[in-house]
């Protein structure tokens, strides 16, 4: 793997710290819900699984 595509690993990471902190993480902390699914939970699984598509998608283009 070349050094560009661990900096984007590198840069997904750091962008998961900060979606994961917890004042911005409660932005998402209202009444409501999404398919019967609280919006909290909703957000956190929804980041959750692009973080891991991003990084299937980065690991699978770019591994050598």
């Amino acid at each position: 793997m070349k050094k560009r595509h661990e900096q984007k690993l590198i840069v997904l990471s750091i962008a998961l710290f900060l979606i994961f902190n917890i004042p911005l993480i409660l932005i998402f902390n209202f009444e409501g819900a999404v398919w019967g699914v609280p919006t909290f939970y909703f957000s956190v699984f929804t980041f959750w699984l692009l973080s891991i598509v991003i990084s299937y998608i980065v690991l699978k283009r770019y591994y050598e």
